[in-house]
């Protein structure tokens, strides 16, 4: 059951059968909350925005044509959620725990060396917080992601070379950014 496709999968939900649900909330529910927290930096917020898009994906099941492709019409769904609550979100205070999202370190680098890349990681944390919320989403779709170009023109409804122009000016402003604050 495992082997069906994500089109597949939400072809059967919006046909009615809803206990597939589970499936690509499985798939995909770390993912998403992976973008939304590093465009919100608010844990809670994420995890109900994941929620949110689940429900959402439900509730308008037979807008999926089948046509693109299923991660694509789900960025656009939890974009939507999150320019809709990008206000409630700026009256919260935002908070940004670096050790919440990073990867494990393996335990045989020195201390002094752990604390040296914990340091480094909060500094680019730091640089992606002071983003544009254009440039920081491209930047976590295609770097953090892993999404392909052409799945986030498809999120982001441009052509591909606009989401390379993009990803490369991004790439200069965070560097720009990065080398500004460790000054």
């Amino acid at each position: 059951m495992n082997t069906l496709t994500d089109n597949a999968i939400m072809l059967r939900i919006k046909a009615g059968d809803l206990e597939k649900m589970g499936l690509l909330f499985e798939r995909h529910h770390r993912s998403l909350y992976g973008f939304l927290f590093h465009m919100t930096y608010n844990r809670e917020g994420s995890e109900d925005m994941v929620q949110t898009t689940f429900y959402k994906m439900l509730k308008y099941r037979n807008t999926f044509t089948g046509d693109g492709e299923f991660t694509a019409w789900m960025y656009q769904i939890a974009r939507n959620i999150l320019k809709d609550s990008y206000k409630k979100i700026a009256q919260q205070a935002r908070h940004y725990d670096v050790e919440e999202f990073a990867d494990r370190l393996d335990g045989g680098t020195a201390a002094d060396e752990q604390l040296e890349i914990k340091q480094t990681r909060s500094e680019l944390h730091g640089a992606m917080e002071n983003l544009s919320s254009d440039y920081r989403e491209v930047l976590i779709m295609s770097r953090f992601q892993e999404l392909k170009h052409q799945e986030i023109a498809q999120i982001l409804q441009v052509t591909e070379g606009a989401v390379k122009v993009r990803v490369h000016r991004a790439m200069q402003e965070l560097k720009n950014v990065y080398l500004k604050r460790k000054r």
